[in-house]
């Protein structure tokens, strides 16, 4: 037969190509389930890391929100000498008279130790700060009380608040009971829940203002000062808070933004995210060998369905395809299914923890592409070999 009688190949059309790879899965269920499960274990791990991220996050920013972000704490820097600096006790009233400036409060830091009971060693005090707290304090610093009271004004009697952290240390989870204070009994009455925009509170113990000088020898200096600032004016306060609190040694005074560390905090977080990402595409690569694997096999085991639809007239391209097309179904269907575990434990772990569920669009694009990615190059060895085997040679093995 001549060159020009030679009848033409028919072509395959889409959904022919999509029959004929959707066909090869079929037949062997249980290696295509086991294959593509490594897919969907990479996705899920790298969906879950980002989801849960962006919905910690989202929480983060919507407690901000309701707390506001226009607290600065001014605290004791070092002198020239690497010493201990301190703040003027008339530094509050000084704070006060800046313009926008809404309130201000302080707490004061006491050398007193906190016990459960006075037989505890000296040295186990679990890193418990006790710190004299201004009866304004709670309302400054967004803090909520976890069960109790707060501190009351005017003469109070040896009564303390916990925070968190000390509460978890020394084994409260409720007031009423005492604890060993400064050499004498005080009982706890409060116990606060953790503070993000204070979280040094959440190791403390807060004893009122008059209280601490009047039975801990404070001496009113305050060791961190709390202001909130109109919104609008949060950096123009923030410029002139050390000048302000000591006019004498400004270098010697530390002026901060909660949002700040929290900022340095995501970077913290991100930089994580980015190694549980690492751990992820490693899954996926494991997923990518697990796909190719599974079509080699395919192709070593389909010779004579080679060689028969070669005889038939299949070309090898419509070979090539067939076994790519078969590789791509593969890894979508694991990405599939590791798009929706991925989901699901975001989902579930938000509503656990209360948060708004965030599952960022980038990361579901990503997943998907990367799936394609993985079937594309998987499937690439195998229908390749496929295409390049003879008819004559197929049909004889």
């Amino acid at each position: 037969m001549s060159a020009l009688t030679r009848p033409v190949p028919a072509r395959l059309a889409p959904g022919d190509v999509f029959r004929v790879g959707a066909a090869g899965l079929r037949t062997r269920p249980l290696r295509i389930v086991l294959s593509a499960l490594g897919i969907a274990i990479g996705i899920a791990a790298m969906l879950a890391v980002v989801g849960i991220s962006a919905s910690s996050r989202a929480e983060l920013d919507r407690s901000l929100r309701a707390l506001g972000t226009n607290l600065l704490t001014v605290a004791p820097g070092s002198t020239f000498t690497g010493e201990q600096a301190h703040l003027p006790p008339e530094s509050p009233a000084m704070v006060r008279r800046i313009g926008p400036v809404r309130s201000v409060t302080a707490t004061g830091r006491l050398e007193a130790k906190v016990y459960r009971n006075e037989y505890i060693p000296a040295g186990q005090t679990g890193s418990i700060v006790v710190l004299a707290a201004r009866a304004d304090l709670l309302g400054h610093v967004g803090a909520r009380l976890a069960a109790g009271r707060w501190l009351t004004e005017g003469v109070d009697g040896p009564t303390v608040v916990l925070g968190a952290g000390s509460a978890r240390r020394l084994g409260l989870d409720s007031p009423g009971p005492r604890i060993w204070l400064g050499g004498r009994w005080f009982g706890v009455v409060g116990i606060l829940e953790p503070i993000p925009l204070a979280p040094e509170l959440d190791s403390a113990a807060l004893v009122g203002w008059s209280a601490a000088q009047r039975m801990l020898d404070f001496d009113g200096s305050p060791t961190t000062i709390y202001t909130r600032t109109a919104d609008a004016s949060v950096e123009e306060v923030r410029a002139v808070l050390a000048a302000t609190v000591n006019p004498q040694a400004p270098n010697e005074v530390k002026v901060s933004r909660p949002s700040d560390a929290l900022s340095a905090a995501r970077a913290a977080d991100r930089t994580l995210n980015g190694m549980l990402l690492g751990l992820g595409a490693v899954a996926l690569i494991v997923g990518g060998v697990g796909v190719a694997n599974t079509m080699v096999i395919s192709v070593l085991e389909r010779r004579a369905e080679i060689g028969l639809r070669r005889a038939l007239g299949a070309t090898r391209g419509q070979i090539r395809l067939q076994f790519l097309c078969e590789s791509l179904l593969l890894a979508i269907l694991g990405g599939g299914a590791g798009v929706l575990f991925g989901s699901v434990a975001t989902a579930g772990y938000a509503w656990y923890r209360s948060w708004p569920a965030v599952i960022p669009g980038w990361a579901l694009a990503g997943g998907l592409v990367a799936t394609i990615a993985v079937g594309a190059v998987a499937g690439l060895y195998p229908a390749a070999a496929a295409a390049r085997l003879a008819p004559t040679e197929a049909l004889t093995r």
